[in-house]
């Protein structure tokens, strides 16, 4: 027992050693053949001239292997068919290094020489990280490859096609050919489809991508019921139609007034240029009322202006104005004529020219102005007519500002005015002289801030002194105002103020001088509701007596647009005046409904 111990230890490791001789040798028979395996490896971008070379060179290998088979014997060619690679599907093409007359090529592995690991694939080399400049050349590079990789398997399809056809003459001659033609076409092909041909080739415009119709987010407009407009020549012309009827106590607004239910019509429009450089701006309105119910009614009034901004050489600016307007004596008036069956229709035409000059900070402006007013005859109650010719007068009035820029938002100013007023009569019907001199001096401050606040304001003095010594001159501070402010989107408030000279021709009275003044206020509450209210205070101050008119007016609106066409507009109003002179207080409270058109 002891004696075969050993002997089975060796035969145990006989058996061993003969297993790891089978493995072995099993591996080897498995791995592939050098001959006959592929190598890859990773490498850099080849160049345009290095392919077209290698493709000419290859073709020239052809067309010798080609001549040399056909000049053979055929068990030369017999030997050389037995121990050529014979691919296993019509059109492979074999390995380089099977080729007959195959040398060295941009293409060819790389060889393993006495390397004792020449058999193990060699190891990938790490790509660098890319960036979005290198991510856009690799996806062209790849482009380009890929019209590359098509063209040399074209090429190779028909080298090896030429290859097989080697036994005959004429097969040969006509593979010849055809490589050549290839090689032809192919360098035609790549020498007109070049990394700069491409980058510069124009893009057809049918081929431009455009964004999708579907799920495209669409900027809402600021204002969805905005009016279009109509387009006229070089103008977009904006006009409203408003329809309705308005209730009130005192269809005259006057002391007698009494109540009544009107129909009212107003139609009001903008033209605004779309000039280059300069532009223009014409705005009007019109109103019509007539009785339905009560007091009789049945008046018109309306105005036009236009106003033209031409920018002119060396900073200087001019501004030109005209206008008409056209409207009945107000029975509130302090000229207004008792017992008439209408009050005379007074109208108006005036018109400014205005030249602005910008040197460094400094501000010039110079405005000439000329309004002209003409009264029609009062018609009587019993069917007679009163002439009015004697009120008819012209203002000549000249205005020299200037202003020093403290900052674009600030800029203060003074301004002197000088004028004329001359009556087309020259005595009227009770004796008195009525042409005047007019003088007048403001300081005030011009405001900018963008759509924040902007307008200007200012205060002084005015005087008329009137050609006839029995009349005292009108006079009094001058106060005027035309701001406007927005303390948020959707919200403006505006307040303007006015002093004016109101002339007359009763006898014995120079006149009074009007102080206006108006605070509005718009809100947008929805895209299609709008909000809208207004106070005024109106001061009347008569010259050479202690009498004094005091209104007062408020009013609230709203307007419902149905669309961008149409809406729905209610407002109510009332309005007070207090005097201390005899017979002109009254007040008049009205509410009207209507429906607004525009375009």
């Amino acid at each position: 027992m002891s004696g075969g111990q050993p002997e089975a230890k060796i035969g145990r490791r006989g058996i061993a050693v003969a297993a790891l001789l089978l493995t072995a040798s099993a591996l080897a028979l498995l791995r592939p053949a050098p001959a006959f395996s592929q190598e890859t490896e990773l490498r850099g971008e080849v160049s345009e001239s290095a392919i077209l070379a290698d493709q000419q060179r290859k073709a020239r290998q052809l067309r010798a292997q080609g001549s040399q088979d056909q000049n053979a014997p055929a068990a030369a060619v017999q030997d050389t068919a037995s121990t050529t690679y014979q691919p296993a599907s019509p059109g492979a093409v074999p390995d380089d290094d099977q080729t007959a007359g195959a040398s060295d090529s941009i293409f060819d592995q790389p060889q393993a020489a006495t390397d004792p690991l020449a058999d193990t694939t060699a190891p990938t080399k790490p790509r660098r990280p890319s960036t979005a400049r290198q991510r856009a050349q690799d996806a062209k590079t790849d482009t380009k490859a890929n019209t590359k990789t098509a063209d040399k398997k074209k090429a190779k399809k028909k080298a090896g096609e030429a290859t097989d056809s080697t036994t005959t003459a004429a097969t040969a001659s006509a593979g010849d050919k055809a490589d050549a033609a290839a090689v032809d076409d192919d360098s035609s092909n790549r020498r007109a489809v070049t990394i700069d041909s491409v980058d510069k080739q124009k893009l057809d415009p049918g081929q431009e991508r455009t964004g999708s119709i579907d799920g495209q987010k669409v900027k809402p407009e600021e204002d969805p019921f905005a009016a279009p407009g109509v387009r006229i020549g070089t103008f977009l012309f904006r006009p409203t139609l408003e329809q309705g009827f308005t209730a009130t106590s005192n269809a005259d607004s006057s002391s007698t007034g009494k109540s009544a239910v009107l129909s009212e019509t107003a139609l009001r429009f903008t033209a605004t240029s779309d000039w280059r450089e300069n532009s223009a701006l014409i705005t009007g309105y019109g109103q019509f009322r007539n009785t339905v119910s009560g007091q009789k009614i049945n008046d018109a009034q309306g105005r036009i202006e236009g106003q033209l901004n031409v920018d002119l050489d060396n900073e200087l600016r001019a501004i030109a104005k005209l206008g008409y307007e056209a409207a009945p004596e107000s029975a509130s008036s302090p000229d207004a004529i008792a017992g008439v069956t209408s009050q005379p229709l007074r109208q108006t035409v005036d018109g400014s020219l205005g030249l602005e000059k910008t040197v460094g900070k400094m501000r010039y402006a110079l405005t000439g102005a000329v309004s002209h007013d003409f009264y029609g005859d009062a018609e009587l109650s019993n069917g007679t007519t009163v002439s009015q010719k004697d009120r008819d007068s012209t203002l000549y009035t000249a205005t020299l500002r200037a202003g020093y820029e403290v900052s674009p938002a600030l800029t203060p100013f003074t301004e002197v005015e000088a004028g004329r007023r001359v009556y087309d009569l020259r005595t009227d019907t009770d004796g008195f002289q009525r042409s005047s001199t007019r003088l007048g001096a403001r300081a005030g401050l011009e405001l900018d801030m963008g759509e924040k606040l902007s307008g200007e304001f200012s205060v002084g003095w005015l005087r008329e002194a009137i050609d006839d010594s029995r009349l005292p001159a009108v006079a009094g501070p001058s106060i005027n105002a035309d701001l406007k402010w927005s303390p948020e989107r959707g919200t403006t408030i505006g307040l303007t103020g006015k002093t004016s000279v109101e002339t007359t021709t009763n006898a014995g009275e120079s006149g009074d001088i009007l102080y206006s003044g108006r605070l509005t206020g718009e809100r947008q509450i929805r895209a299609n509701l709008t909000a809208n209210t207004a106070l005024g205070l109106d001061w009347r101050d008569y010259t050479g007596s202690d009498g004094h008119d005091l209104i007062l007016s408020a009013e609230a609106g709203l307007t419902w647009w149905l669309n961008r066409y149409a809406g729905l507009t209610t407002r109510v109003r009332t309005e007070k005046l207090t005097s201390n002179l005899v017979g002109r207080d009254y007040t008049a409270n009205s509410v009207y409904l209507g429906l607004k058109v525009q375009r």
